[in-house]
């Protein structure tokens, strides 16, 4: 494979450089930071990075948001770096990274970055996947370029191996269709909601998407939840409050009289009252009398 060659260093037309397949659109948040920034500063601190093509085309690798920014501010030319010999995957590589390490992203595209660039890291080092031949002369030469995508990832970003790990099989697990309507959600996307997507079967993600896209369920949980309901998977969610009442129901039917008697008899005060919550407590003695002569008819029975 060909090294990249850094072969230009200046400025370039704005209206030259052309955005083919970005990973995710920016976000107005992103922009208007960077426009503020470049209020204060009077300059944009980094350059971005294009892909000279054969035919000549400069093609963004990396900086959209930048790009963006100088194109609202009216620039007619942006400071960049300019390589030849990319291949595409080096080019997403270099675009993930961008993202991940310098822009404020959501938990959706932080998912779907790290999966995308699990899948450009094992087509550039295939003896990292599963199975793959640790004993090999590849891998002995140099261990660092083998190392598994998820702790290399953590390690470089600083995060857990296991929160890697999550955010990559939630972000596998999603199409660019699903991304998209989740990116026009009413709510935010969270990593619990991904979790639950990516273990779900693909159907079942179709429609727990479909909830939140829609504004039909809160949560990915709740949406699968009621689908697995619906579908006759799992039982409804019991009522507390149904289930002590049936208990004491039952208690009630499988007592004798003499219980019964009692019972009514030391509880009278608070059935009066869950009877009549705000009465005047001088009509007790009678309430009292009335509990009494049914606690009566009851001994009798």
């Amino acid at each position: 494979m060909k090294t990249p060659i850094l072969i230009q260093t200046s400025r370039v037309a704005v209206a030259d450089v052309r955005e083919i397949s970005r990973l995710r659109p920016v976000s107005e948040a992103g922009v208007q930071s960077l426009i503020a920034s470049i209020a204060e500063t009077g300059v944009m601190k980094d350059a971005i990075h294009l892909r000279k093509k054969k035919d000549g085309t400069l093609v963004l690798i990396a900086g959209a948001h930048r790009l963006e920014a100088a194109r609202r501010l009216g620039w007619e030319e942006i400071e960049a770096k300019v390589w030849a010999d990319v291949t595409d995957d080096w080019a997403r590589l270099m675009e993930i990274d961008d993202n991940l390490a310098g822009a404020e992203m959501n938990a959706l595209d932080t998912a779907v970055f790290l999966a995308r660039r699990k899948e450009v890291y094992e087509r550039l080092h295939p003896e990292t996947k599963h199975g793959g031949d640790r004993r090999s002369a590849v891998f002995q030469a140099d261990t660092m370029s083998v190392r598994s995508f998820a702790a290399a990832t953590a390690e470089k970003f600083n995060l857990t191996d296991r929160h890697v790990r999550r955010m990559i099989a939630a972000g596998s697990a999603l199409t660019p269709h699903d991304v998209k309507r989740l990116r026009d959600a009413p709510g935010a996307v969270t990593l619990a909601d991904l979790q639950v997507i990516g273990k779900a079967e693909y159907g079942e993600r179709m429609d727990i998407v479909a909830a939140l896209a829609e504004g039909r369920a809160k949560s990915a949980a709740a949406a699968r939840k009621r689908l697995r309901v619906e579908a006759g998977v799992e039982a409804p969610v019991k009522d507390p409050v149904d289930t002590q009442f049936r208990a004491l129901s039952d208690a009630w039917t499988r007592a004798g009289a003499a219980a019964r008697k009692r019972f009514l008899f030391e509880f009278a005060r608070d059935i009066w009252h869950a009877q009549n919550s705000g009465a005047a407590l001088n009509n007790w003695s009678e309430a009292a009398e009335e509990t009494a002569a049914a606690a009566e008819a009851v001994a009798a029975e």
